[in-house]
C-alpha cells in the first residue's frame, strides 16, 4: 500500500493562515466539511474571465450572426454538466480525480494518461489564463509609457505566476473561503465593463455577407467546439469537492459546480460576441484587450485590468494546485507545496513562449481548438465510470499499488479504459478543423468540425462496450476455474 493513503486526525486545510500540507491522500470523515454550494462561487469567479469576452468576440470573427453566435455560446453550456457529474467523485472516494482514475486505466495506465493528458491540459490552461493578463498587463503598461513590446508582457506574466503559485501553495482553504469574495469583486468590475462595451454593440448585427449552407455549419461547429473545450477540460473538477462529507447530495454538487460554470461563462462571452459587433475590424486587428481597453473610460481601464489579472490568479492557482496533485498521482516521489512549485515554472515558460510570438485570439482559438482531442475523451470515459459505477469508490482500494490489486487489472493497465480514450481521440482528431491541422473527414464535409460529439460518444460507447467484454470474461474465466476444482 502507498504512504499517501493515511489520513490525519487533524487538519488545518481550512487555515487561511498556514500552506495546505495534504497532496493525494485520503480524508477522513472527521476531516470533511463544507456544503456544496461552496462550489459554486470556486467555479464562478474562474469563469468571469476576459477569454469569455474573446471567444464570444470569435464568434463573430468567424461569420455568425448575432443570434446565431448567441444559439452557439447557450448551446456550449452544456458540457457543464460533465463537469459537475465528474465532481461527485470526489466526496464519494475521499482524494484527487488524478487518483479517482486509476480505477479507469489501471494503476500504471494512470499514470501514463495522467503524465501526459493532465499535465498537457494543465499547462495549456496556465499559459492561456496567464496570456491574458500578460497582453492585458502590457497594453496598460504602454499606455504609461513603457512601450518595451516583450519586457513588458514578460514581466507581468512573472509577477502574476508567483502570485498563482503562492494561492496554489495555501490550497483548498484560501480557494474555498477566498473566491466567493472574489467573484463579487470580479462581477462588479466586468459589470462596470459590460456598461460601457454595451453603448457599442450593433444588437441588428447582419454580416456584410451572410453565411450560409455547409460554410454557416463549418462557422458553428468551430465555434462550440472552442467554447466547449473549456468545461471539458475541467475533468479536475473532485479535487475542489473532495473534502466535502460523503452524504452530500450528488444533485447538489453537480448543480452547483455547473451553474458555477454556466452563468457567469454564458453571459460574459455573449457579452464578447456583442464587443466584436461595435468594433472594426482593423481595431480588432491591434488585439482584443487594445479594443476593449479604448472602449473604457480612463479611470476604469486600469480596474479592468487588475480585475483580468484578479481573475487569472484565481483560475490559474485552482489549475496549479490541482495540477500538483496529479504531479503526486504518477508516482514521483515529491510533496504537493515543491509540485505546485514545479507547475508554475513549466507554465510561465510556456506562457513566456507564447507572448513572443502569438496574439492572444490566436493563441486561444487555436489550443482550444486542438485541446479537445484530448479533453474530450478523457471528460467523456470520467463521466461514464462514474455513471457505470454509480460513483462508488473505495478510497483505499485506489491506493493499493500490489499486483493483483482491484485496479490492477492486466499488468496494471486497464485495457478497454485506454483503448477507448485513445480511440475516442483519434476519431476526433479525423473531425477536427483548425489553422494548424484539419482532420480529413472535416476536410471532407467542408470544414465542419464535429470533434468534440464525436470525442464524447465514441470514448463512451468503445468504454461500455469494453468494460462489459472485460466483464463477462471475467466472469467465463472464474466460472471455468470453479468447474476445474470441482
Amino acid at each position: 500500500m502507498s504512504q499517501p493513503i493515511r489520513t490525519d486526525l487533524v487538519s488545518h486545510h481550512d487555515a487561511l493562515n498556514r500552506p495546505e500540507t495534504r497532496g493525494i491522500e485520503l480524508i477522513g470523515s472527521a476531516e470533511r466539511r463544507g456544503r456544496a454550494r461552496d462550489l459554486f462561487s470556486v467555479w464562478a469567479a474562474p469563469n468571469v474571465s476576459l477569454l469569455s469576452f474573446t471567444m464570444g468576440a470569435t464568434m463573430i470573427l468567424l461569420g455568425m450572426e448575432l443570434w446565431q453566435a448567441f444559439l452557439v455560446i447557450v448551446a456550449s453550456g452544456i458540457p457543464w454538466i460533465l463537469t459537475g457529474l465528474v465532481a461527485i467523485s470526489g466526496p464519494a472516494a475521499g482524494t484527487s480525480g488524478s487518483v479517482i482514475t486509476r480505477a479507469i486505466y489501471g494503476i500504471r495506465g494512470n499514470r501514463v494518461v495522467v503524465a501526459f493528458c493532465g499535465w498537457f491540459l494543465s499547462s495549456v490552461f496556465l499559459a492561456l489564463n496567464w496570456l491574458a493578463s500578460s497582453f492585458m498587463g502590457a497594453e496598460l503598461l504602454t499606455q504609461l509609457g513603457f512601450t518595451d513590446p516583450v519586457l513588458g508582457p514578460v514581466l507581468v506574466t512573472i509577477i502574476v505566476a508567483a502570485v498563482t503559485v503562492l494561492v496554489a501553495v495555501f490550497g483548498h482553504g484560501l480557494i474555498i473561503r477566498s473566491y466567493a469574495v472574489v467573484s463579487v469583486i470580479l462581477l462588479v468590475i466586468f459589470l462596470l465593463a459590460t456598461a460601457f462595451i454595451l453603448p457599442h454593440a450593433d444588437w441588428s448585427y447582419t454580416p456584410s455577407e451572410p453565411l450560409q449552407g455547409i460554410p454557416l455549419w463549418a462557422a458553428i461547429s468551430i465555434g462550440f467546439t472552442i467554447l466547449a473545450s473549456t468545461p471539458l477540460s475541467f475533468s479536475n473538477s473532485p479535487d475542489m469537492a473532495r473534502y466535502l462529507p460523503r452524504s452530500t447530495k450528488p444533485s447538489h454538487i453537480i448543480a452547483a459546480t455547473a451553474l458555477g460554470g454556466i452563468l457567469p461563462a454564458t453571459f460574459f462571452t455573449a457579452v464578447g460576441a456583442l464587443l466584436a459587433t461595435g468594433v472594426d475590424a482593423a481595431a480588432m486587428d491591434l488585439g482584443i484587450e487594445s479594443a476593449l481597453l479604448a472602449l473604457l473610460p480612463s479611470w476604469l481601464g486600469p480596474i479592468f485590468v487588475v480585475g483580468v489579472i484578479i481573475n487569472t490568479i484565481a483560475l490559474n492557482g485552482m489549475t496549479t494546485y490541482t495540477a500538483s496533485m496529479a504531479f503526486q498521482s504518477i508516482g514521483i516521489p515529491i510533496r504537493r507545496i515543491p509540485a505546485a512549485v514545479v507547475v508554475g515554472v513549466i507554465g510561465t515558460a510556456l506562457t513566456i513562449y507564447l507572448v513572443m510570438s502569438t496574439s492572444l485570439l490566436e493563441a486561444v482559438n487555436l489550443m482550444l481548438q486542438l485541446l479537445v482531442l484530448i479533453s474530450g475523451p478523457t471528460m467523456a470515459i470520467f463521466a461514464t465510470d462514474v455513471i457505470l459505477r454509480r460513483n462508488r469508490y473505495a478510497g483505499h482500494e485506489l491506493f493499493d499499488q500490489r499486483a493483483g490489486a482491484p485496479f490492477w487489472y492486466t499488468g496494471g493497465w486497464n485495457l478497454p479504459g485506454i483503448f477507448a480514450v485513445v480511440l475516442g481521440g483519434t476519431a476526433a482528431s479525423l473531425f477536427v478543423t483548425s489553422s494548424l491541422y484539419t482532420g480529413p473527414l472535416a476536410t471532407a464535409m467542408g470544414n465542419v468540425d464535429l470533434s468534440v460529439p464525436v470525442s464524447l460518444v465514441v470514448t463512451s460507447v468503445t468504454y461500455v462496450l469494453g468494460t462489459r467484454s472485460a466483464f463477462a470474461s471475467r466472469c467465463t474465466e472464474g466460472a471455468v476455474q470453479k468447474g476445474v476444482a470441482a
